[in-house]
């Protein structure tokens, strides 16, 4: 099962160079991947009508319980045969809809591949994180392939829409999901369901997770008030139209719905919930069917009213609704794909969709208009299609007391709703194929056997299925079995229904619904019907609106461009939030105030960082203050030290100096004083936050160390250091090994901050050196060649000897030191992350020295070259531990003699080290160019410009 999941997958991202290649001709190719599920499916329904349901599990997140775990059971085959055959389909037909070299026709390729996956993945999956996973996978594949020419505004505007109905729905469901899955012990959806399934007194959070599911099943499946996106998505390419919004994502919360059925059904509210929005959704779509014009639209409001349809006998929890359920899922599926790929022919070929232009097609286009005439008759209901077969199933759920007391109230307003289906059924055909008086003859370009051939097989497929419903009613039976029955007779899907209350009602639905077709009735009948003017798109664009005025208002209000109002405002939050929990807390654990220091040297650490930060608040000058700052960073630094963490206190003091340089650089652009002058007033109210903000952390420390119960993690790190990193220093064994994959996330991070802050100050691009076309140093005799530097002029100033010397002899020992830390930091104090900070504050001593061009002589590399390698090779570091038969970022040891240097033992994680140290001098030399050499630059042209200017004669 994951072998073919992973097939689409792989599909997908081969799918933009097939069309490369192959041309629209790719989609044939791709559509094999979904056939050859479709066959596997077929191949394995012997053992699944047998109970043997095929099933596959990897463990994913073993510490929650949570498994990629897959399930072939009667209702997922279903489903996914209608996803697969239907997908292999439309990938068919796509050849022909689209016209060779069409725009982003590969990207579309791929995108409706991998869509095709999720939703096979969706039904399959046994795990409710995962089904998550896959629902929110197809929302976003559905967002891609809706906005799919993003030259329209239209597309873009549904694409957005769809996108944020149905994922606000999604996260909605997540809600519930955890919340069931919390109270059922399991993540496991098969044992979910089985652990609800019987009486039992139900909580309030069980209640408000089933409402939280259904909102993510009424907003997949456009029900009412979230129904206005899938109309609008008829933006979409109408192979989209047909794959997502008849055949596969419209149908997932009809999935879910039936899936949690078993064990959720008598959970309040779920049935009055689903039956109410149902109704309104069947009747209220219906009634809109009714008033288009354009084929697209019949069809999507068609399909809003059919899910409700569906839901409404999918939420009964009983087995006859869910049989009928299940048996229109299937015919709404053959006859909506087959509808919208019909209706895709006459808009390439026609070059109109709106029916007040065509007439006459029925004739031009025989087998086209056979194969529309045909779904349409099954959408009406009519023998011996299987739309008539499903029809009768669900008058007789409703007899069979499907809902209870409320089945017989509940069936009146089924039938209307079967009236009105009949009636767009007979407006779709006469819009689409029947010759009107009055209207030319649209230009037609017979289609090709090809375009036609899906459309012709889904709507003989519809007719088959009809007639063959025998063989496919074990199928469906397989999962209604699963639910209680609520009558004494079981009811069964057949061709030719038995002569009784249902039948009458078909006939009654067809023959009004026959009358309510005519142009002439339904144009009255619409105009006055009281859910006719209903128009939920308008209401959604007036939330929409609101929120966006109330977001512009919150911002002025809270973002007024004032560092110290943001921070108070945080600080005030902070103390008003956890700062009231703790101080009405009654458990506050056992806090220790007896120990506060374990030897004078940290008091002495403490009253020193506490001095700056009062010497701070009262500095005038901004450089004074940035280095009373940093001695109080410093002092922490100490009190680590103190504490037996020298690798920690260590990092802490380079951090601390990197810190420093930053800041300097940007103080050389900004007023030497700082300007603002605070009132006493303004002093008092920030000390009224400074001071509880200061409090709450101090009182949040305290109990955080004495709210621990289970030993630290950190106890087994010493042991694991040595075994499995084989390093003496925990601190460094921890980060490129034990904890890898957060240092990983860490060194992305610490690139995307470079990235940052190169994208803020260079205008196009990152610079490396100083480009050749400005102004060389000039080489002085009295230094020799190089002068003591190799750059012995500064581009931005006189030179300083003295600091030229120092550097000289202080740039090769601080890289000597950085590699000394590279190397040994695996048994002793230092490691990556420390030496490429030295190496860096030694190009800082060297910038400081020689200016910029000094810096492009020292590293004539761009940086972004450093942070690329360096990311590189901690990340092929996980795969090489692939090779040798590891875990991904796993360490191993070679040891071995060596000629020469003797016994040698290398550990890989060096190698992941190394990607560290470069990434370091990366950020730092990206910053030197950014912060440093870029303004040197600008400057100097600054004043090379005002030069040129004076010079000039008046």
């Amino acid at each position: 099962m994951l072998v073919l999941v992973g097939a689409h997958a792989v599909a997908a991202l081969a799918a933009p160079g097939l069309v490369r290649v192959l041309g629209r001709r790719a989609f044939a190719v791709l559509a094999l991947v979904p056939a050859a599920a479709f066959v596997w499916i077929l191949a394995q329904l012997p053992a699944v009508l047998a109970g043997a349901a095929p099933a596959q599990e990897i463990p994913w997140i073993p510490t929650l319980g949570i498994d990629i775990a897959m399930r072939l059971d009667a209702l997922s085959a279903t489903f996914s045969l209608l996803v697969t055959g239907i997908g292999a389909l439309v990938l068919l037909y796509c050849t022909r809809y689209f016209s060779e070299g069409a725009r982003g026709l590969g990207r579309f390729a791929g995108v409706l591949t991998a869509f095709a996956g999720a939703m096979l993945a969706l039904v399959w999956s046994d795990d409710v994180f995962v089904l998550y996973v896959c629902w929110e996978l197809t929302t976003v594949f559905s967002f891609l392939l809706v906005g799919h020419d993003s030259h329209k505004r239209a597309s873009r505007a549904a694409a957005v829409q769809a996108l944020v109905v149905t994922a606000a729905g999604g996260l909605t469901m997540l809600v519930g999901l955890v919340v069931l899955s919390a109270a059922a012990g399991t993540t496991s959806l098969s044992e979910l369901v089985s652990y609800f399934t019987g009486p039992a007194a139900t909580p309030a959070a069980v209640t408000a997770g089933v409402v939280c599911v259904l909102v993510g099943a009424i907003t997949k499946s456009a029900l009412v008030p979230f129904h206005f996106w899938l109309p609008s998505a008829m933006a979409a390419p109408t192979p989209v139209s047909a794959y997502l919004h008849a055949a596969a994502m419209v149908k997932a919360g009809v999935y879910l719905v039936l899936r949690l059925a078993p064990g959720l059904a008598d959970v309040e509210p779920w049935r009055p919930l689903i039956a109410t929005l149902a109704i309104v959704t069947m009747l209220l779509g219906g009634v809109q069917a009714l008033r288009q014009h354009d084929l697209k639209l019949v069809l999507a409001y068609g399909t809003v009213s059919q899910l409700g349809f569906m839901l409404l006998l999918a939420g009964a929890g009983s087995r006859d609704g869910a049989l009928a359920a299940l048996g229109l899922v299937v015919g709404h599926a053959l006859f909506k794909a087959c509808l919208f790929l019909v209706v895709g022919v006459i808009d390439r070929r026609a070059g109109t969709r709106d029916l007040r232009e065509l007439s006459g097609l029925g004739r031009r286009a025989p087998v086209l208009a056979t194969a529309g005439i045909l779904a349409a008759a099954s959408m009406a209901g009519l023998p011996p299609l299987l739309g008539f077969v499903t029809k009768e199933a669900s008058f007789e759920a409703f007899l069979h007391d499907a809902y209870g007391p409320a089945a017989v109230p509940l069936l009146a307003l089924v039938v209307l709703g079967s009236v009105l289906t009949v009636g767009y059924s007979m407006r779709f055909v006469w819009g689409a194929f029947w010759r009107k008086p009055g209207v030319d003859a649209v230009t037609w370009q017979a289609p090709g056997p090809v375009f036609v051939a899906s459309p012709a097989v889904l709507g003989v497929g519809g007719l088959v299925a009809g007639l063959g419903v025998a063989g496919l009613a074990p199928l469906l039976e397989g999962y209604a079995d699963t639910l209680p029955a609520t009558y004494p007779t079981l009811l069964e899907l057949a061709v030719v229904p038995s002569v009784g209350v249902a039948l009458g009602l078909s006939v009654l639905a067809v023959a009004l619904g026959s009358v309510v077709g005519l142009p002439s009735v339904s144009a009255r009948l619409t105009a006055r019907h009281p859910l006719a003017g209903v128009r939920a798109e308008i209401a959604w664009r007036g939330v929409i609106h609101a929120l966006e005025n109330t977001s512009l208002r919150v911002t002025v209000m809270t973002q007024r461009g004032s560092l110290s109002w943001v921070l108070n405002t945080v600080f005030a939050v902070l103390v008003l939030g956890p700062g009231l929990v703790l101080l009405l807390s009654s458990d506050l654990g056992e806090v220790r105030v007896d120990r506060l220091a374990d030897s004078p040297f940290q008091v002495l650490a403490a009253v020193i960082g506490a001095a700056c930060a009062i010497v701070a608040t009262r500095v005038r000058r901004r450089l004074g203050a940035v280095l009373v700052v940093g001695g109080l960073g410093y002092s922490i630094a100490l009190i680590f030290a103190l504490a037996g963490a020298p690798d920690v206190a260590l990092t802490q003091a380079l951090v601390e100096t990197a810190t420093l340089v930053v800041i300097v650089l940007v103080l050389r652009t900004l007023p030497r004083d700082i300007a603002d002058r605070h009132t006493s007033r303004q002093r008092i109210r920030r000390l009224l936050v400074a001071v509880p903000v200061g409090l709450l952390m101090t009182g949040l420390g305290a109990v955080a160390l004495a709210a621990r119960q289970a030993p630290p993690v950190s106890a087994a790190y010493p042991a694991q250091a040595y075994d499995f990193g084989a390093g003496a220093n925990v601190v460094n064994v921890t980060l490129v090994d034990i904890r890898a994959w957060d240092t990983m996330g860490e060194l992305s991070v610490i690139v995307a901050a470079a990235t940052g802050v190169a994208s803020l100050v260079f205008l196009h691009r990152r610079s490396g050196a100083p480009p050749r076309s400005e102004p060389q140093p000039v080489v002085t005799p009295s230094t020799g060649a190089g002068g003591w530097l190799r750059a012995a002029r500064r581009g931005d100033g006189d030179r300083v000897l003295l600091l030229e010397v120092i550097t000289r002899l202080v740039f090769p020992t601080m890289m000597v030191v950085s590699l000394y830390f590279l190397f040994a930091g695996h048994n002793a104090p230092g490691g990556g992350f420390a030496g490429g900070l030295v190496a860096g504050l030694a190009l800082v001593v060297r910038y400081v020295a020689g200016g910029r061009y000094e810096l492009g002589e020292a590293v004539p590399v761009e940086a972004g070259v450093l942070l690329g390698l360096g990311l590189l090779l901690a990340g092929g570091t996980g795969l090489g531990a692939l090779l040798l038969g590891g875990e991904v970022l796993q360490t191993a040891v070679l040891e071995g003699d060596v000629p020469v240097l003797g016994h040698v033992k290398f550990v890989t994680s060096l190698i992941f080290d190394v990607g560290v140290y470069l990434i370091v001098i990366g950020l730092v030399l990206d910053i030197l160019r950014s912060l440093g050499a870029e303004l040197d630059r600008r400057r100097s042209v600054a004043v090379g410009r005002m030069s040129a200017r004076e010079e000039v004669p008046s």
